[in-house]
């Protein structure tokens, strides 16, 4: 599992995660994870478009580091899910609680309006 982050702009941040977040993946990641997204003030844009499974422990990890971006007023929107991804984060409810994107300017400009 791999991560890396950049500022997409001057209140959206971006996480990209690659690799398989299953127990293992969720584990590598988990801690960095979670200071690049609870730490952050403003909106997270985390693109998952890499992630090639998701397990009930990658589900635990990314609704964690939903519900601390929210606690500080952000929100956080996962982006361009693989279709098995997308499957996943639908049984499991995570798509009603979790808004998901697959264009990236809508996405930017529904974090950007979350955060005026």
């Amino acid at each position: 599992m791999q991560i890396h982050s950049e500022l997409l702009t001057d209140t959206i941040f971006k996480v990209v995660l690659s690799g398989r977040l299953d127990m293992q993946g969720a584990q590598a990641i988990d801690m960095k994870f979670t200071a690049l997204t609870a730490t952050r003030d403003g909106s997270i844009l985390v693109d998952i478009s890499d992630v090639s499974f998701l397990s009930s422990l990658g589900i635990r990890t990314i609704l964690s580091a939903a519900k601390a971006v929210s606690r500080r007023g952000g929100l956080m929107v996962l982006f361009n899910p693989q279709p098995n991804v997308m499957e996943v984060l639908e049984a499991s409810g995570v798509s009603s609680l979790i808004p998901i994107y697959t264009e990236l300017a809508l996405a930017i400009n529904d974090l950007t309006a979350n955060s005026n």
